[in-house]
């Protein structure tokens, strides 16, 4: 959903003042956007590795893919073109072949996108050592270069949604082969895609500057320059944004920011999908969490329906399962256990701790992350749960809860909206920290392994979703992961920037920046 809110009269105005916001500046430069991005710095640019909210924006601007979803959209339904132009399978859709556009030019002068671009590309995306999302691609038989400007994809089973793997998402982004083999490690902050904007330079902690790529096959793009800049602090982007120095900044999933954003002269704000589904996962191979009480009395204790409050009805809302709600496949009653503080004490005197226990948790700084760790520690404590939070910069937790290093892993995510890509990265034991192939299964659960696998390959669409809500049950039964909230992407811009569409979605989660964005006079 998108929402737009113009606000020009004088009594918001006299408002403002009082609150010491001012209305922003008329003359924003035309052909230069500058971003401020809820983040401390960049992470890994590498379109293969990049799982965080900001590396998951960029990427989506300088990448492309064999197809996208529609700019705005993040339904399946809308998937089209990018730079395959048609596209063709078998009658039992093991066997795909992609005709490619001719002339499509990579970024820095390396020359046309080819098939052995896609072939290399898609390769790396099934290869745990070189992608985050290898299993995605796992039934992926053979990609194969037929000619310059074709490819041909076998696959060993069928999968749910072969064109989702293929999106300008996670791991279908297309990367030059010469570029990736030429700079090395260097690639993942020096990349070369064939999107609308090309990386130009990195201010480490600062910012991320970018220039158009004039010879994008769509056009060349409007705005002709890009700054992202590092703002971390919720504060410091809206003093930014409201004295117009940037044009644009990621939001707060709170109401008083909401309210103070509508109220400031010539914001727009834009809440788009798709929702990040927050799950609190309990690693199952850790005292005192081995014990299904302990992690059962952690699911009795926490309220969603408080947080869902607290953050703010208009892009929150309380999870009804393990999946996001809008994942094809979903089990909208799946077995949650509800809010009860009586019951949370008394299964932790069952498992041996009638005094209680204190569990430490490493904590994102990410403002959006400590305010629900915040609530989720107050409500803990009710049930005598005591929540030793262990704050961090947010790109040092995304690698330290990868190692293990916190039982309790609070974690906002959106998947292609297909079960499979849910349930494989975060439910299934091949996905757990410490496997070869390991993703985001924080919990090392394995209890509906079966069912996922099974789901694969059932040909059968009614069984196939059988299957999926079958694990979800399971999946909650066990405890693997304590569903919480489900909250929609918030930004604001300046009213006189147009994406050129309108804003519904962005599956990178942050504003998709295409050729047609452009300021209006």
């Amino acid at each position: 959903m998108t929402y737009n809110k113009h606000i020009f009269s004088g009594a918001l105005a006299v408002l403002m003042a009082c609150t010491g916001l001012a209305s922003l500046p008329a003359n924003a430069a035309q052909t230069e956007l500058r971003v401020g991005a809820a983040s401390a710095d960049i992470g890994n640019l590498d379109p293969h590795f990049a799982s965080s909210t900001s590396d998951r924006t960029l990427v989506a601007w300088i990448y492309g893919a064999l197809v996208r979803f529609a700019p705005g959209s993040t339904d399946p339904a809308t998937i089209e073109p990018d730079l395959a132009e048609s596209w063709e399978a078998t009658d039992n859709n093991l066997v795909w072949t992609f005709k490619l556009r001719e002339g499509v030019q990579w970024q820095h002068g390396y020359g046309e996108v080819t098939a052995d671009d896609v072939v290399f590309s898609l390769q790396k995306s099934a290869d745990p050592k070189r992608s985050a999302f290898a299993t995605d691609y796992s039934a992926i038989k053979s990609v194969e270069a037929v000619d310059p400007h074709t490819v041909k994809i076998t696959l060993a089973n069928q999968v749910p949604s072969l064109l989702g793997l293929l999106t300008n998402y996670s791991g279908g982004f297309i990367i030059s082969k010469k570029a990736y083999e030429e700079r090395g490690e260097g690639f993942t902050r020096n990349p070369v895609g064939f999107g609308p904007f090309q990386f130009e330079s990195i201010e480490p902690g600062v910012a991320v500057h970018f220039k158009s790529h004039d010879e994008y096959f769509r056009g060349k793009p409007k705005i002709e320059k890009v700054t992202y800049r590092f703002l971390n602090a919720a504060a410091g982007r809206d003093l930014a944004f409201t004295a117009g120095e940037i044009d644009v900044a990621a939001g707060s999933t709170d109401q008083r920011w909401l309210q103070r954003m509508q109220a400031t002269p010539g914001a727009a704000i834009d809440i788009f999908d798709p929702s990040e589904l927050t799950v609190l996962h309990v690693n199952r191979t850790q005292k005192p969490f081995d014990d299904i009480r302990v992690r059962q009395a952690i699911a009795h204790a926490v309220d969603p329906a408080q947080i869902a409050q607290f953050r703010g009805p208009e892009f929150t809302r309380v999870a009804k399962s393990v999946i996001p709600s809008n994942n094809l496949g979903l089990n909208p009653e799946p077995g949650i256990l509800p809010h009860d503080i009586d019951k949370a004490k008394a299964l932790l005197a069952e498992a041996g701790f009638p005094d209680g226990i204190t569990i430490k948790m490493i904590a994102s700084q990410m403002p959006s992350y400590a305010t629900t760790d915040q609530i989720l520690q107050a409500q803990l404590a009710k049930a005598g749960i005591t929540l030793d939070l262990q704050p961090v910069e947010h790109a040092a937790w995304h690698q330290m809860i990868r190692k293990d290093l916190s039982p309790l892993v609070d974690y906002g995510a959106a998947r292609f909206p297909v079960a499979d890509t849910y349930l494989t990265q975060f439910f299934h034991s091949a996905s757990a920290i410490g496997q070869p192939a390991q993703v985001t299964n924080f919990s090392h659960c394995s209890v509906a392994d079966k069912q996922i696998e099974a789901a694969r390959t059932e040909t059968d669409p009614k069984k196939q979703i059988e299957l999926w809500q079958e694990a979800q049950k399971l999946i909650v039964a066990d405890v693997c992961g304590i569903p919480v909230t489900e909250t929609a992407q918030v930004w604001t811009r300046n009213e006189k920037l147009d994406w050129g569409f309108e804003l519904k979605g962005s599956m990178s989660l942050g504003p998709l920046l295409t050729e047609q964005a452009h300021f209006k006079d």
